[in-house]
């Protein structure tokens, strides 16, 4: 059943008048007539809106632009979803049904509801969160892709999209209907697709993600003259936890990433060893609550939008004043008095020559809903022993036909937690292939057909039909946008910081004053969930004391 059927009460919570009382301070009071437009999909609307008196009618509409009824509300209920939390354009239409008076609240001032008025704040963040899990479900509101689902582009906007915690619809002309007469109708040619219809009209062909984030509205324009306290380069698990502390704590906290929030966690298909969750957490869904609570403390999230390099205005000993300033991809640039790396790391690829005619479509580096649906009821191979391929691989049994678990090594034991390698036995359809590499790669127009690896201690090499292949070989350290500024680098390119540099120097601050890393890119981290927020958490007490420390000049 959907979840507009199972928590509706949740989803739709009247206000009871004396919550409403509590809450007037923080909107304006706001009059509309019948028939009038309230919001549309597409266009950023002026907030939460709780209805005083009158009704209102919340729509969406499918690829065909026809109309479906959500929702209709009356007095004491709101209206609004995450993407007025963060000011993003509505993914939804509303109309007044009579005339209409509400209670307008902004974004800026509905973060201080949820603060303030912990027990109500607590009930509207709820169902503002659920409000985006019904429309994920149905893809409303989001953009419309039309290509085949095996086209490594659609495979790529569709996972960036997911990856996001954004509605979106995809049309396969092979199977949809409606995808031919939309295609028909745009006089679009076989060649072009995937194409991409935006909430607001516009047509996009071949986007990059950077181009689709920018038409639906995910990023706006960064303001060069505004400087942050707190710059976060990455949005993974280290990165929002920084982002949490230090915004909950009133430092103004900007957090770039280039691809998506919750780094390789976010991947992870089921964590089990993360404190507080015993029955395990998916890492989409443990990164999507962290994401929402860093936009909650009035995070600026700009995701994507990736860094090209940081540039140091401001050496060591000089004022906190002087900041930094980072240039991203876009040509725009950003300043922060403290930047905190937190960009991770960069898959490893597998060193085999057509690699790259098979990534997107047929080779993935993560294992998501996404990618299980395309090899349901398939053989598919993983290379990896680390716990990420682990996971991988238990989440995978449970869709595909066989998992072939191929590792270079003599056993699992040195490298996987032990409560994945007994949940690997346990499952008769993965096979463990020790001592083995991928050593080539069949197959054409981007589909894999066959891989064949060979044995390292005999040589022999074997061929296996196989379509899907996944990778989990690890990842080196993502710093090359850190060249310019020369910070300190370890001997396999992760950084160095506190006493890894000279002793007494501040933890987790970098050979840059007042530039500090954490999470995986950082030398000597352990490489868990729980120790990237811990640090995230940790450079925050460090960004303080730098802060406060007396003006000087170089």
């Amino acid at each position: 059943m959907a979840i507009i059927d199972t928590r509706r009460d949740q989803m739709f919570p009247i206000l009871k008048p004396e919550e409403i009382d509590r809450i007037r301070r923080f909107g304006d009071i706001a009059h509309a007539r019948a028939g009038a437009v309230l919001a549309k999909a597409g266009e950023v609307s002026p907030g939460v809106m709780v209805v005083l008196e009158g009704a209102a009618r919340v729509t969406r509409r499918d690829a065909l632009d026809e109309t479906h009824l959500i929702v209709e509300h009356g007095p004491g209920a709101f209206i609004g979803e995450l993407a007025q939390l963060s000011g993003r354009p509505s993914l939804v239409d509303v109309h007044a049904v009579t005339d209409l008076e509400v209670l307008r609240i902004k974004p800026e001032r509905l973060r201080a509801v949820l603060i303030a008025e912990a027990e109500l704040g607590e009930r509207i963040m709820r169902a503002l969160i659920l409000r985006r899990v019904g429309l994920l479900e149905t893809g409303a509101g989001g953009p419309v892709i039309i290509g085949r689902a095996a086209d490594g582009e659609v495979i790529r906007l569709s996972g960036f999209l997911g990856r996001n915690g954004h509605p979106y619809k995809h049309l396969d002309p092979d199977a949809v209907d409606c995808a031919k007469v939309l295609i028909e109708r745009f006089s679009v040619d076989e060649a072009e697709l995937p194409i991409v219809l935006c909430p607001g009209g516009q047509l996009l062909r071949h986007p990059s993600n950077a181009e689709l984030a920018r038409c639906i509205g995910m990023v706006g324009d960064l303001d060069p003259r505004r400087v942050y306290d707190v710059a976060v380069v990455g949005a993974g698990p280290a990165g929002l936890a920084t982002a949490v502390y230090a915004a909950s704590e009133g430092l103004s906290v900007l957090v770039l990433d280039t691809r998506a929030f919750g780094g390789q966690a976010g991947a992870s298909a089921r964590i089990e060893n993360y404190l507080g969750f015993p029955t395990g957490v998916s890492g989409m869904a443990l990164m999507a609550r962290a994401y929402n609570q860093a936009q909650k403390f009035g995070a600026n999230l700009a995701i994507p939008d990736e860094v090209a390099s940081l540039e140091c205005a401001a050496d060591a000993g000089q004022s906190a004043l002087d900041g930094y300033h980072l240039k991203l991809v876009s040509g725009e640039t950003t300043q922060a008095r403290t930047v905190v790396i937190a960009s991770g790391a960069r898959y490893r690829r597998l060193d085999v020559a057509n690699l790259d005619q098979f990534e997107g479509s047929s080779v993935h580096y993560w294992a998501s809903p996404l990618e299980a649906k395309l090899c349901a009821g398939q053989e598919v191979a993983l290379v990896g022993a680390g716990n990420s391929a682990g996971q991988a691989a238990v989440y995978l049994a449970s869709q595909v036909k066989k998992v072939w678990l191929l590792i270079r090594g003599k056993s699992l034991d040195a490298s996987m937690s032990r409560y994945l390698i007994d949940r690997i036995k346990s499952l008769p359809n993965i096979e463990i292939v020790a001592r083995n590499e991928i050593v080539e790669l069949e197959g054409e127009d981007g589909q894999l057909r066959a891989i064949r690896h060979r044995d390292l201690d005999t040589g022999e090499q074997v061929r296996c039909e196989i379509s899907h292949l996944f990778l989990f070989i690890g990842a080196a350290p993502n710093t090359a946008w850190l060249n310019e500024c020369r910070v300190e680098l370890d001997n396999h390119g992760f950084v160095r910081t506190g006493q890894d540099l000279a002793p007494g120097h501040p933890s987790l601050q970098t050979s840059r004053h007042g530039v500090f890393a954490i999470g995986d890119v950082r030398a000597g981290s352990v490489k868990r969930v729980a120790a990237a927020v811990g640090e995230g958490a940790q450079v925050v007490a460090a960004i303080h004391a730098y802060l406060a420390e007396p003006v000087t000049t170089a």
